[in-house]
């Protein structure tokens, strides 16, 4: 029942003098992988030494000399609104806020990061050519908020770019520059990549343009906990304010990704850098062309992860799949006849291993599109087939149908255990902890806790919630079930 919090934060830092222009510095540096087929014709010396050392190392150099000038660097100039300013201003890239020269470096950033509202803002980031005539491929989150995009050529030729439409929901983006003859880089999918790979990024870290760095790819169809419609590639290459948007190439000098973003906790590379699968951005981006946006499917569900114990409760051979922990009333699941506790483990055929494996394979389907589900549901394996409906909204549905007790002085959005749940976690009764903002999570209640009783009082229905609430003066005291511990948590109410 326990959802994973991930503490790190996505890396948004201002590459420019005078601040962010809607995170459009959000800067990636992603690396490098060797492709299988250099293992396999790598000479072997002797059995006791099967490896040679650099045998299995691509030429990043005749990748970096025919492609790099198909890479551009991109300015950005904006308006930033309060609180990106006040981001800017209390960010500077590689420098802790508690460093002894942060103050001192402040000072040089501009005026961009201290003024008003409307004071002008500048970021960078990289793209690249995908046509020779013009179309460029980057980060929506780069030209996010943008009043001009300038895109410049490693011939020092620069063009003033239209942006034909941005998805944020992928962080894809198309932008045009009226030119012809262009330099085009390849494009490759992520079908035949494999984990253990090198990759390599070209883009401009801190405005350093048409820089390369090398890694390999550490795990494919990663799903990351920010509702996103994207199976990213993971890889351990440094990334950097000014990477977004650039290629992440394979070892034969194809484009498999966009680099998007970074997990840290400082701030800086830690390792973990992200791109988007060049399989997504395209059909982003003929969508964009076609229509200047891009749509997205939902099905209309909440879902958690299956861990061996839930597996367990619901007699399923191995701990995979979605749970479904809620159904959005009249929406396509519900249509579809999907319930809460139903386990998704196939869609279309292609398994569910973890629960963001469906958002990332729903939200890359078609409004209308029609989908097989496999679903399992007390004990026994059921098939369901649902018509989709618009991503778009999704934010409307969700504002309707939440519970009244988020709204206000809790913070709290619950929903009914199902019997499969109350049995896996060995409580009678008791709501689900779906969202917690406001007095609640100051307090230290977070998303998949069991509420179990309020005042001492044990708690069945969010109604009955609601009651005690309201006959709530200055507190709550909320007892709380988390990893089979229970603690009493004091909530002071707004």
């Amino acid at each position: 029942m326990k959802t994973l919090s991930l503490t790190a934060t996505r890396l948004v830092l201002s590459l420019a003098a005078a601040g962010i222009v809607g995170g459009a510095s959000v800067g990636l540096v992603t690396g490098t992988h060797a492709s299988a087929a250099a293992n396999a014709n790598a000479p072997v010396a002797t059995q006791q030494a099967p490896m040679l050392a650099g045998a299995a190392l691509p030429d990043f150099s005749q990748i970096a000399q025919r492609h790099g000038a198909a890479v551009v660097n991109i300015s950005v100039i904006g308006k930033a609104g309060a609180d990106e300013q006040q981001q800017a201003s209390n960010q500077l890239p590689g420098i802790d806020p508690n460093d002894p020269f942060f103050e001192f470096f402040k000072r040089f950033q501009g005026p961009g990061a201290q003024g008003g509202r409307e004071a002008p803002s500048r970021g960078q980031g990289s793209g690249f050519i995908i046509s020779a005539d013009g179309l460029v491929l980057t980060n929506a989150h780069v030209v996010r908020n943008a009043q001009r995009v300038t895109v410049k050529l490693t011939d020092r030729r620069e063009f003033v770019a239209k942006v034909l439409g941005s998805d944020p929901k992928t962080d894809v983006a198309v932008l045009r520059i009226d030119a012809k003859d262009l330099p085009v880089v390849p494009l490759g999918n992520t079908k035949d990549l494999k984990v253990g790979e090198w990759v390599l990024a070209i883009g401009a870290p801190f405005g350093f343009e048409n820089s390369v760095t090398a890694g390999v790819v550490s795990a494919k169809g990663r799903s990351l906990p920010d509702d996103s419609f994207v199976p990213f590639i993971q890889t351990d290459v440094a990334v950097n304010p000014g990477n977004s948007g650039g290629p992440l190439f394979n070892a034969r000098g194809e484009v498999v990704g966009i680099n998007s973003q970074i997990y840290s906790h400082t701030g800086g590379y830690q390792g973990l850098s992200f791109a988007i699968p060049m399989e997504t951005a395209l059909k982003v981006k003929d969508q964009i062309v076609a229509t200047g946006k891009a749509s997205h499917a939902r099905l209309g569900v909440s879902v958690q992860e299956v861990n061996q114990t839930l597996a367990e409760s619901f007699k399923l051979d191995k701990a995979a799949g979605a749970l479904v922990s809620s159904v959005e009333p009249g929406g396509p699941a519900d249509k579809a006849g999907l319930k809460v506790g139903d386990v998704i483990r196939e869609v279309n055929g292609q398994p569910i291993v973890g629960s963001g494996d469906l958002p990332a394979f729903i939200g890359q389907s078609l409004p209308g599109d029609k989908v097989q589900l496999d679903v399992w549901r007390q004990g026994k394996a059921v098939n369901l087939n649902a018509q989709l409906g618009d991503a778009s909204a999704k934010a409307e549905a969700v504002a309707a149908n939440k519970n009244a007790t988020d709204q206000g002085r809790l913070g709290l959005a619950l929903r009914p255990l199902a019997p499969q749940e109350q049995r896996a976690v060995g409580v009678d009764g008791g709501l689900l902890v779906q969202d917690a903002q406001g007095p609640a999570a100051l307090a230290g209640v977070q998303q998949g806790d069991v509420l179990l009783a309020v005042n001492g009082e044990k708690v069945q229905s969010v109604e009955q919630v609601r009651a005690l609430l309201g006959r709530a003066k200055q507190s709550l005291a909320l007892l709380i079930q988390r990893d089979g511990d229970q603690i009493f948590v004091p909530v002071q109410l707004g």
